[in-house]
């Protein structure tokens, strides 16, 4: 407690002390500072910046020796310094904040300082473009670090690329190798499915081979006891249970018979003629029905295409048919399916055969023996003797059927019969139809010729019209011909060729050679001495030139004819004479004509009355 009231009576005189020997000098630091704060004020507030850290410095001073932190004596002179200049720089600061000058007290009142401020503005200048170009380079340096960074993006992106690509690439190097292996392993299998295939077919050619030779063994086992007679008590053999089949059929016991089949099928033996003699009965039994469904259920059993043949042949019309020609395809080297095909277009299945009908008969026969050569089709039947009988109707229906296969000798012909009106069409069809249309042309509808009024006894159906009208106009080109059978299929079109000038010429032939007898008249309607060809003259289209000869003497006389007029062919010329005058003694007259086709026809005689 005394300490402190000991001080405080000495306080004073420490003051007075220090600012005597401080104040002095402090005072003239704190206005050279302030007067150079005042001229760098364009710069900075630095008035305010020393009066501030002059009055902090003042501040800690003095609560440093309050508190005994510091000896008075040595810190006074610092808190006099601090607080003067905080005094002088406050007190600057306060000015030009009341005057608002921006470039201090001193600039304003002294223009020399205002110079040297100026002069200092150059350097401030250059400070500010230098701070300017610092501004533009970091600018710079951040675009180049933007570039910088997208070029490493983009170079990130290139790599990823890269990277990609090199990835694709294995994987495409990994694809090829796959299909490389797929490709080889294909080739294996190719290799391995050609040998296979090749292994089959031996394999198929020894079945069939060994299948001639069962059935070979199978037919003369049957021929032999086909000569014994009887019945066999215990068979068991294909072709023992194939005779008990037929010694039972042709002695009435059909449920025999039936069970003899059954087990004929059982071995699957790939004969034609068992089956078609089993599907024969059981139609008698059971009906068409009844064989389809038994000859269906071995069918699924069996192996043998023969069964499968027979079983197709237990449906109706159509279908069968339809069956019959899907087995050929499928079996194109199955012989007796091609007499069996021949049967569905055959006079007797039909009734009434078509041209078409008999060219499928006859197409079908001609590939059945074809395979005869040979003995190509003795591996097929179990009894022979239903083989011969095949052949023997197959080489009968040819002969019948003679050459049907000809397409040339059976197609339409159009014979064009000129008039004055125009021409006159006639068709010749070479079978019975039962409607006929016809087109001038290659393209366009067709023009139905229509029917006459009465019926055709063939198809018991209205006779179709067989002639259709051109005008004398029309020209030289193709007709078209197409007609129905009598099972209403269409058949052609057939084109024909239509010359007017070559059709005159042959109608008028065609009448000349039929006519001959009228070519020359003696002494005609009472005109003694006078003979007539009107009859060529009307035809003379036709004829280049007519000689004649009298009373047996040599054809050295012609008749000349005027020119042909293809507009009015048959009209005679009103300043030609159509006679000529002979003399009493003329008793016959000898003819010739030779035609525009070069050929001549007999010489002719006339005996006058």
């Amino acid at each position: 407690m005394a300490g402190g009231i000991g001080m405080g009576g000495a306080a004073p005189s420490l003051i007075r002390a220090s600012l005597g020997r401080t104040g002095r000098w402090a005072t003239g630091v704190a206005f050279v500072g302030g007067f150079i704060s005042d001229i760098l004020t364009p710069l900075a507030p630095f008035a305010a910046y020393i009066a501030l850290v002059a009055a902090i410095a003042a501040l800690v001073i003095a609560i440093a020796i309050v508190l005994r932190l510091v000896l008075a004596a040595k810190a006074l002179p610092a808190l006099v310094f601090a607080s003067t200049a905080a005094a002088v720089a406050g007190g600057v600061f306060a000015i030009q904040q009341q005057t608002n000058s921006q470039n201090g007290l001193i600039a304003g009142l002294v223009p020399a300082v205002a110079e040297l401020q100026r002069s200092m503005g150059i350097v401030s200048a250059k400070v500010a473009k230098i701070e300017q170009t610092v501004t533009e380079t970091q600018k710079t340096v951040e675009t180049v670090k933007q570039s910088t960074d997208k070029v490493v993006q983009t170079t990130d992106e290139i790599a990823s690329v890269q990277q990609q690509q090199t990835e694709q690439g294995a994987q495409t190097q990994k694809t090829v190798e796959a299909v490389k292996q797929t490709t080889d392993t294909l080739a294996d299998t190719v290799a391995a499915g050609q040998q296979q295939q090749q292994a089959q077919a031996e394999k198929l050619q020894a079945t069939t081979e060994q299948i001639a030779v069962s059935i070979d063994t199978i037919a003369k086992g049957f021929a032999a006891l086909a000569a014994q007679g009887g019945a066999i008590a215990e068979p068991s053999r294909p072709d023992e249970f194939y005779h008990n089949a037929r010694v039972y059929e042709l002695s009435g016991d059909m449920l025999n018979a039936r069970r003899s089949y059954l087990a004929f099928a059982g071995f699957d033996v790939d004969a034609i003629d068992p089956y078609t003699r089993f599907a024969t009965l059981l139609r008698v039994q059971d009906g068409k029905a009844g064989a389809r469904e038994v000859f269906g259920a071995l069918a699924d059993k069996g192996k043998a295409r023969s069964i499968k043949l027979v079983h197709a042949l237990q449906f109706e019309d159509a279908q069968r048919l339809q069956k019959l020609n899907a087995f050929v395809a499928a079996n194109p080297d199955f012989a007796p399916a091609y007499f069996l095909l021949s049967q569905e277009f055959s006079e007797d299945r039909l009734g009434f055969q078509a041209l078409s009908d008999k060219r499928s008969e006859a197409t079908a026969l001609t590939k059945f023996m074809s395979y005869e050569k040979d003995g190509g089709l003795l591996k097929y039947f179990v009894d022979q003797t239903q083989l011969a009988d095949w052949l023997d109707r197959s080489r009968s229906r040819l002969a019948a059927l003679g050459d049907v296969l000809d397409a040339k000798r059976f197609a339409p012909t159009l014979t064009p019969m000129r008039s004055n009106q125009g021409w006159s069409m006639t068709i010749s069809i070479p079978e019975p139809a039962t409607g006929i249309s016809w087109r001038m042309g290659n393209s366009g509808p067709f023009t139905e010729t229509g029917f006459l009024a009465l019926n055709d006894q063939t198809t018991g159906k209205p006779m179709p019209n067989p002639s259709f009208e051109l005008p004398d106009s029309a020209a030289a080109g193709s007709i078209a011909i197409k007609y129905l059978d009598v099972s209403g299929r269409e058949t052609g079109p057939f084109d024909i060729r239509f010359d007017p000038e070559m059709a005159l010429q042959q109608g008028n032939k065609q009448i000349l050679d039929q006519f001959w007898t009228s070519w020359i008249a003696f002494d005609a309607s009472g005109n003694r001495g006078l003979v007539y060809f009107s009859h060529m003259l009307s035809y003379r289209c036709a004829i280049k030139a007519v000689h004649y000869g009298l009373n047996g003497a040599a054809l050295d006389k012609e008749i000349k004819m005027p020119a042909c007029d293809p507009k009015d062919p048959y009209a005679i010329p009103y300043d030609y004479q159509p006679y000529f005058k002979v003399a009493d003694s003329v008793k016959s007259m000898s003819v010739q004509v030779t035609y525009t086709d070069g050929t001549q026809s007999a010489v002719r005689e006339y005996k006058r009355q």
